[in-house]
């Protein structure tokens, strides 16, 4: 009698991981990807390079709405040092550290080298991948499952993965199918919204400003958060890794229908008593100065907007402008309005609550045989490979699950 095959749903991150470890030792393994080559946004994660996996992992710097210890229970399902070993030993596929930014990049700088690797793997393993397939319903069956595809077609699966993404970057096939699903079968969602996506601001004031990127450090004071590192001025406003990793505090209050917070930055590593006192002990133009710790042509535009008149001399600021000087440089208030939203996100906040999957093996606590896992699910980290580490530790955790209820194989622990 043949048996049915384990269905994953979604040919990205999450859904290649759990492939590759639900197969092997002869049991089917079928994968589903909407769009015609699948693993799109690790072709275009780090600017085409894909920023595999972070140096180090802080599992304070993920965001959820659900239970913290259960994520942190996820996040330690597969630790990183066993992550890169995967990709390096059984991929066959080097990783590089990037110093500036602790992120670990494939030796050849191509993402696409990523996503062939895994390809190729789940296929040496004996995967069949089908591509152009849109999953729209997923339902139990008598023991089993039934996969529903557009256009009418069914399948019956011993267990289905569910591991569709989110709404992000919809054109990567990402368009919230998995979620409907998970809300059909009656999981818990928390709202959702677009996560790490670059901010707005209406009118764009610094459209002038579009192209220059600096180190900086931002806050949004109201929620306690700050973080430091690259910053870069858009023709539509801010992006850049802290504006990202900000952004979520914004999008929330936008979709919650709440006034956004305040988005603060500090442009230099001096803070307000350090400009306070450089202010006071130098000489010559108050621009000069500002001009040889920052970009030109942002120093210009922080004084202009500190209300100083051109060419105002250190013997000649008052104490008013040193403070509203200071306040511009150490203190800025972003004029954000709003967001790119999720075309131009990198993961989905929100989604169906850890608290209903199995913290071990990713499975649904309201259907056994229903497993989720990667951006489908309530968590997400800063940019930086965080979303990358999540999505292999529990499409991984997903995968082994799958395979171990599949009666040809029992219990398992590995590839």
């Amino acid at each position: 009698m043949q048996t049915d095959p384990i269905v994953i749903v979604g040919g990205g991150a999450a859904g290649l991981m759990a492939a590759a470890f639900a197969s092997g030792q002869g049991v089917p393994v079928v994968l589903i990807e909407r769009t015609r080559k699948g693993g799109k946004k690790i072709v275009i994660a780090g600017g085409g390079r894909c920023n595999v996996l972070p140096s180090h992992v802080d599992e304070r710097r993920y965001v959820t709405a659900s239970s913290v210890n259960t994520m942190r229970r996820m996040l330690r399902l597969w630790p990183l040092a066993e992550q890169r070993a995967f990709f390096e030993q059984t991929l066959g596929l080097p990783l590089v550290l990037e110093r500036e930014t602790g992120k670990l990049f494939p030796a050849s700088q191509r993402a696409q080298d990523v996503r062939d690797a895994l390809y190729g793997y789940v296929r040496a393993r004996g995967v069949e991948v089908r591509f152009d397939a849109r999953v729209v319903d997923v339902q139990p069956d008598a023991g089993a499952w039934r996969v529903a595809f557009e256009g009418g077609e069914r399948l019956r699966a011993a267990a289905v993965v569910l591991a569709t993404g989110g709404l992000s970057v919809p054109n990567t096939g990402s368009d919230g199918d998995g979620l409907r699903i998970a809300r059909r079968l009656r999981h818990t969602l928390h709202p959702t919204y677009a996560a790490l996506t670059p901010l707005t601001a209406s009118p764009a004031r610094h459209a002038p400003l579009s192209g220059i990127s600096l180190a900086a450090r931002v806050y949004v004071p109201a929620a306690g958060f700050e973080t430091e590192g690259g910053f870069l001025f858009t023709h539509r406003g801010y992006s850049g890794p802290t504006i990202l990793d900000a952004s979520h505090h914004v999008t929330q209050a936008r979709a919650a229908g709440q006034p956004l917070p305040a988005v603060q930055v500090q442009w230099t590593e001096m803070d307000a008593p350090a400009w306070e006192a450089l202010l006071q002990h130098s000489g010559g133009s108050v621009a000069a100065t500002v001009r040889t710790h920052l970009p030109s042509r942002l120093a210009d535009a922080l004084v202009e907007e500190a209300g100083l008149p051109p060419g105002r001399t250190h013997a000649e600021l008052r104490r008013d402008e040193r403070k509203a000087l200071v306040d511009a440089l150490a203190r800025y208030t972003l004029p954000v309005t709003g967001d790119e939203g999720y075309k131009k996100a990198e993961v989905t906040g929100g989604g169906v609550a850890l608290e209903e999957v199995d913290p071990r093996t990713c499975e649904s606590r309201r259907h056994p045989g229903l497993f989720l896992c990667g951006e489908v699910l309530d968590c997400f980290g800063p940019i930086g490979g965080y979303n990358f580490f999540w999505a292999w530790a529990t499409g991984r955790a997903a995968g082994l699950g799958a395979k171990a209820k599949t009666p040809a194989v029992g219990q398992t622990t590995g590839v």
